[in-house]
């Protein structure tokens, strides 16, 4: 699909979405046919992401003026465009570099209120009773501590583990609990939060890891964990070996 009809396709979802302007958007569609049914769904869906990437864009502070935007959209459908493909593609790109930046600015707002609050957390966990810190940063708790003679997994060692992994919100984002399956894993093979946090347990014991950006994902993102995030691990040891 070429980026003429992409934009034209943006555009339409600003009039399909609902803005307070003149015309037919302002009155309620008549969906008597499957056709006429599917022609509204194709814009509604349209519309429902141009209105977020427009708001989005406007928290940003780049506004854009809706009634240029429905002007534009009505002009191309009516084949009366101002502007021909190659203007609107120059255009589009001039207000992508002016965008950009804005983006990054807010990307690292919202990286320093993320570290911020990831060491907060942190130097409160800390203070808690029964929590333990190590050199690196690890914080651990133990919540039952298994047979006290109980073998410790080496990074050698392949372990088998019950977990639950939550953000410091509170919010889930992996869990072998969840699953009704124990993961089994070469130790080697982890973030160094675990690798460090699992060889302080003996066979059959369960901790709880509070592991810092720095020994888990950093400032990458990985998969539904932000960047920057303090994770905390709900851990039993099950067994070590295969």
């Amino acid at each position: 699909m070429k980026q003429i009809l992409k934009i034209s396709a943006l555009a339409a979802a600003v009039v399909l979405a609902g803005c307070n302007q003149q015309s037919a958007t302002d009155a309620e569609a008549k969906l008597d046919t499957p056709e006429q049914t599917s022609a509204y769904a194709m814009g509604a869906s349209m519309g429902s992401y141009a209105q977020k990437t427009l708001d989005s864009q406007d928290e940003l502070g780049l506004k854009m003026d809706r009634e240029l935007v429905i002007k534009g959209f009505a002009d191309a459908v009516n084949g009366k465009s101002q502007l021909d493909e190659k203007a609107i593609i120059s255009a589009l790109q001039e207000h992508d570099k002016a965008l950009r930046p804005l983006i990054e600015k807010r990307q690292q707002e919202m990286m320093e209120e993320s570290r911020q609050k990831a060491e907060d957390y942190l130097k409160e966990n800390a203070e808690k009773e029964g929590v333990k810190s190590t050199e690196s940063g690890l914080q651990y708790e133990i919540i039952e501590a298994g047979k006290e003679d109980g073998k410790k997994p080496t990074l050698e060692d392949t372990v088998t583990v019950h977990y639950t992994g939550k953000l410091i919100d509170g919010t889930t984002f992996d869990s072998s609990v969840e699953r009704g399956q124990p993961a089994t894993f070469p130790l080697s093979g982890v973030i160094e939060g675990w690798q460090e946090g699992l060889q302080l347990m003996p066979e059959g014991s369960k901790y709880k890891l509070t592991i810092p950006a720095e020994l888990a994902y950093g400032d990458r993102p990985a998969g539904s964990i932000p960047p920057g995030s303090v994770l905390v691990f709900d851990v039993e040891l099950i067994k070590i070996g295969e």
